[in-house]
């Protein structure tokens, strides 16, 4: 264990409005705004979303909509997650499939956001 944790990452996006309500559809997250700040609200964590040309100083090198890449852990059975994507009208690009994540094995979905980011959510098995 190296100690850290995540509090906190940055997507850029085209329309963070529709980001919100993408995620919100997909996959039922809470999204925030206030004084032109947008977010999504995870279990102790959050997603900035900062609009492409529009971005929060300091920011990455080089943002774009569509750079990102990761994985969020479902508090569900992944079948759930996936009758949600569907009823969302969201394609599932790869899954379930297991994976090794890193709390050991996993099995995960993947799918694309409105800016073509990859999404990847997981699920552990039951202890």
């Amino acid at each position: 264990m190296s100690g850290y944790s995540i509090d906190h990452f940055v997507l850029t996006v085209a329309d963070a409005e529709a980001s919100l309500a993408f995620y919100a559809a997909a996959l039922g997250i809470a999204g925030r705004s206030e004084g032109g700040r947008f977010w999504l609200e995870l279990a102790g964590q959050k997603i900035n979303l900062h609009e492409w040309g529009r971005e929060l100083a300091p920011h990455a090198a080089a943002p774009a909509p569509g750079a990102g890449d990761f994985c969020l852990v479902a508090d569900r059975p992944l079948e759930e997650v996936v009758v949600r994507l569907e009823q969302a009208g969201v394609a599932v690009e790869l899954g379930p499939v297991a994976r090794q994540g890193a709390r050991g094995p996993m099995r995960s979905v993947y799918f694309r956001d409105p800016d073509g980011n990859l999404v990847e959510v997981c699920a552990y098995p039951a202890p």
